[in-house]
């Protein structure tokens, strides 16, 4: 915990000026995005304008074969929609309120994997007297504690694995774009990629939106963005899913069920827990004879 926790704060120092530089154009980037939406709804509002008069022509010719005659008193009803504004302090408020939330949840997590390590083989031992005093028993039980922490093992190096890959292919492609602080922007996609496919989802907004601070352009924003999600799902289903069957053998619905309830149940801890969650299940399922049927349904 030491290493990991001194590794994450030596990155953080190293990426501090990029950083810096990010949090410093927040307000440049406002304005420039609040801009934009405004000249895409004055261009909505246009195009809606000319399909209504297009409309109101052809109703007016309809009208004119039918009855021979013209009205030169008719006139076009123009309908304006009446668009929401974008609250970019709401929104902001928002999302810090909940950075803040994760990261408190983050130190009660870190604060359990402490005293959990801290108590060493405790609770296996404990696991084991449980389960009676026949060997037999006994020795199924640290089986299946054994392959439980084999297959936890397996699934974090994994994970280690696709996180530095997303990184380092994020930066390659974000310095051959030219998107400035690439480093920080780089280290973010490989963390945020720990969540399945809603980490994705929120770096490729945010570097799209860094992309259009920068160069004032949408298109430059769609190609940042595209990017990024290109490599995330080239990592998420080639590295991943190869490295995840030779790991668990798991069945891909299975996983994305175990995603999708373990998310709706507990959010964004859900779905980073979802996996080793269904993982334990699986090993548990396959030691047990009464549930062997659930392993079935969970393997290849």
């Amino acid at each position: 915990m030491a290493g990991v926790i001194g590794a994450l704060v030596f990155g953080t120092y190293s990426l501090r000026g990029q950083m810096q530089t990010i949090l410093e154009q927040l307000p440049e980037a406002a304005t420039n995005l609040s801009t934009g939406l405004a000249r895409m709804r004055i261009s909505q509002i246009g195009t809606m304008q000319n399909i209504q008069n297009a409309a109101t022509a052809m109703e007016r010719a309809t009208t004119q074969v039918a009855s021979g005659s013209v009205d030169s008193r008719q006139r076009a009803t123009h309908v304006i929609v009446d668009q929401p504004t974008f609250k970019l302090g709401g929104f902001l408020l928002a999302n810090s309120m909940g950075a803040l939330g994760a990261l408190g949840g983050a130190a009660m997590v870190g604060f359990l994997v402490f005293f959990l390590l801290l108590s060493g083989n405790t609770f296996k031992r404990k696991l084991v007297r449980l389960t009676g005093s026949q060997l037999s028993k006994r020795k199924i039980t640290v089986r299946i504690l054994d392959d439980i922490n084999e297959s936890i093992q397996k699934y974090m190096l994994m994970l280690l694995t696709t996180n530095l890959l997303v990184a380092l292919l994020s930066w390659i492609a974000f310095r051959c774009v030219g998107l400035e602080s690439a480093g920080a922007w780089a280290a973010a996609t490989g963390l945020l990629h720990i969540v399945p496919y809603l980490g994705p989802g929120i770096t490729a907004v945010a570097t799209g939106m860094a992309a259009f601070m920068q160069f004032n352009s949408f298109a430059m924003a769609l190609l940042v963005a595209g990017a990024s999600l290109a490599i995330a799902t080239l990592i998420g289903t080639l590295v991943t899913t190869w490295m995840t069957g030779r790991i668990a053998h798991m069945n891909p619905a299975a996983v994305f069920v175990s995603l999708f309830f373990w998310g709706w149940l507990w959010g964004i801890w859900g779905m980073l827990l979802s996996i080793p969650i269904i993982v334990i299940i699986k090993v548990v399922s396959q030691h047990v004879e009464q549930l062997h049927p659930m392993a079935e349904l969970l393997e290849e």
